[in-house]
């Protein structure tokens, strides 16, 4: 079995975790930390894993007591593995962090959208970015691994295999995105009181959002160049989802949709956390709900050079714990859907 300890664990991506790897057939959960928390036992806190960690108790971090987990999670505010990845690193426990740390390879880059120095500049030339559908061979060998953020998994995927293949204009690519509400945590926030997300929906971070840098680091490497992004958040009243919109205009393709499509299902063909619908579908949250899957349908309005690529994720599964244990599943050798594979939850 693979031991792991998990930081953090009374957020939203780490019951996540916890829910998840309580049905892995590879994995024990041993360790799992919270200061406020210490001392409070698991399924106390969350009642519905009561019968999968009945002695499992939060307890503070201690970079001994976590050295001794084959790997650790970070489920954590941004700036918190900066402190404890390399002591783990150096004793031999492989790190997944599935904060934004060490997402950005340029540790100014990081300072600035992050509003504080980089704690660990010397270890971000070892992080592999843990996107499998791009560094699935990288992860194999990883010991450091960036679990990319949520509106970053479902723009690249939808993007990424037009870029590779040159197909369209890479100054100003728009991607319209809406997030659920889960997606700002569970700390107590006044714009995430239900009397306050619900019945209404908002454009935030229209200027700049911190999410912004990491998407356009990933996309210049799959187009070789610069690439130019508008990219808009929304928060929408629903608990789970992101839903990605994305409008590329092709370039130089005298090809038609069904050209595009075979491009996408072969670019994907063997990723099987990455679904490509059938033509004229219309992917909705609701249909990855609680899977590790990325949906992807594409549509082009009028036969014009605008393409539509929409592009649809649960936040707390593919968007983050889903794919961190796909991440860990891909270091230890294992099937890398391996406790993420159950279908959506219907209704």
């Amino acid at each position: 079995m693979i031991k792991v300890g998990i930081v953090g664990g009374t957020g939203y991506t780490g019951v996540e975790l916890l829910r998840l790897l309580a049905s892995h057939p590879q994995v024990e959960v041993t360790v799992i930390t919270s200061r406020s928390e210490k001392g409070v036992r698991v399924d106390e806190m969350y009642p519905n894993l009561r019968g999968h960690y009945d002695t499992l108790a939060f307890s503070e971090p201690d970079a001994e007591v976590l050295a001794a987990c084959d790997a650790v999670f970070f489920a954590t505010p941004h700036g918190v593995a900066h402190a404890l990845a390399g002591d783990l690193l150096a004793r031999g426990t492989r790190v997944i962090d599935l904060s934004a740390d060490f997402r950005i390879k340029d540790a100014d880059v990081w300072a600035e959208w992050y509003g504080q120095p980089h704690g660990a500049p010397e270890l971000l030339g070892e992080a592999v970015y843990g996107l499998p559908e791009v560094n699935r061979d990288a992860i194999h060998e990883a010991r450091l691994i960036a679990v990319p953020g949520c509106y970053p998994t479902s723009v690249q995927l939808g993007l990424i295999p037009l870029l590779e293949a040159g197909l369209i204009e890479t100054d100003n690519i728009i991607a319209d995105c809406k997030s659920a509400v889960s997606g700002a945590g569970r700390g107590a926030k006044v714009g995430s009181l239900l009397c306050e997300a619900g019945e209404s929906m908002k454009a935030y971070g229209a200027s700049g959002h911190r999410h912004l840098p990491e998407i356009t680091q990933g996309l210049d490497l799959a187009a070789g160049s610069t690439v130019g992004l508008t990219f808009v958040p929304h928060l929408t009243p629903m608990i789970r989802g992101i839903h990605s919109t994305l409008y590329p205009r092709l370039s130089g393709f005298s090809g038609t949709l069904e050209d595009l499509q075979a491009l996408f299902e072969q670019r994907y063909a063997d990723h099987p956390a990455v679904d490509v619908m059938p033509l004229g579908s219309h992917p909705e949250t609701r249909s990855v709900r609680g899977t590790n899957l990325c949906r992807i349908a594409l549509h082009r309005p009028g036969n014009g050079d605008t393409l539509v690529v929409l592009s649809v994720i649960d936040n707390l599964v593919k968007g983050a714990s889903g794919q961190a244990i796909q991440n860990l599943n891909l270091m230890f050798g294992l099937d890398e859907m391996m406790g993420i594979g159950a279908p959506a939850m219907m209704p």
